[in-house]
Parts: structure tokens; sequence; C-alpha cells
């Protein structure tokens, strides 16, 4: 599968579901499992590549100011949520900078969004489906035991509207 590919399909289902990310997981499992095994698994990797690309500190902190607090699991739920978000958004945050969020979201609840977690285990229901056993190995380096880069001080709302300050001012004012 291609990059493209992995896109295309994230963008299909995410439009599909008018950005209900539930239902975005579901219709994701339900056009993987139209594709071979092989290919669900290349989805599997560029999914997973991509989840451990946003394990950073400074992604973490966008988190935090958009859902006024993330702990671990809530983080890994939104880079899930990141991710459904499609490419534009996705490459904009890791490329540019998190705070360009501010500018790439349309709008963003924290009751209803940041939280995709569903979307992670996508690949693995669907190649569950097609084949009963779990996805193999996808042969990617071990993921960071640590965030990628310097630690903020969540805790402090000054730290974080200095580092953030599109975010804050959209988000948090």
């Amino acid at each position: 599968m291609h990059e493209d590919e992995f896109w295309e399909l994230i963008d299909g289902a995410r439009t599909a579901a008018e950005g209900d990310p539930d239902e975005q997981a579901e219709l994701l499992v339900e056009r993987l499992t139209e594709l071979d095994p092989e290919t669900v698994t290349d989805f599997a990797r560029h999914f997973e590549a991509r989840y451990r690309r946003a394990y950073r500190w400074d992604v973490w902190g966008a988190a935090w100011v958009l859902l006024d607090g993330a702990s671990d699991d809530v983080f890994d739920a939104f880079r899930c949520w990141l991710i459904g978000q499609g490419r534009k958004v996705f490459e904009g945050a890791l490329h540019r900078d998190p705070d360009a969020l501010a500018e790439l979201l349309e709008d963003f609840d924290p009751e209803v969004d940041g939280d995709a977690e569903e979307l992670g285990f996508a690949a693995d229901e669907a190649y569950e489906e097609l084949l009963g056993t779990e996805v193999p190995e996808l042969g990617l380096p071990d993921p960071p035991r640590e965030p990628e880069g310097t630690p903020l001080n969540f805790e402090d709302d000054r730290v974080l509207a200095e580092r953030f300050p599109q975010l804050w001012a959209r988000f948090r004012s």
C-alpha cells in the first residue's frame, strides 16, 4: 500500500462518517475487509508508524491544551484521532508545529473530538475478520520509551500558553 492509498482510506472513512471517530473506525474496518490481508498489514504498518511519529512532547502539549489535560491513555487516543483527521492536519501538526492545529482544525469539541482509540484497532479487527488471526509482526523498530523532544510542564498554564499561543488563544481563552 502506498502512502497516498493509506490517507485516502483515512479521509474517505472520515468524510463518510461526517467526522464521528467511532463511525470512522467502523467504516475503516469495513473498507479494510474488502482488501487482501497483505494490504491490511501494510495499512497497519502505515498507521503504527504515524502513531509512533506523533509520540512527542510538543504533540502531547497540544493535546493537553485542546483537551484541558491528557493522561497517557488520553494521549494515545489523541494520536489515533490526529491520524484520523487526515494527512493535511497530521502532517501540518508534525511538520510545522502542533500549535498549527489552531489553524488546521475547523472546530474542536473536547466532548467529541480528540479521542479515536478505535481507529488504532481498525486494521487488527479487519485482519481478524479476514483470517481469524492477529496481524503479523509489522517489522517496525521498537517504539520509543519516552516522547521525543523536550518535556513540558503541562501543569503550568503560563508554559502552555507561551509554547502554544495560537491553540491557547483559540481554545482556552
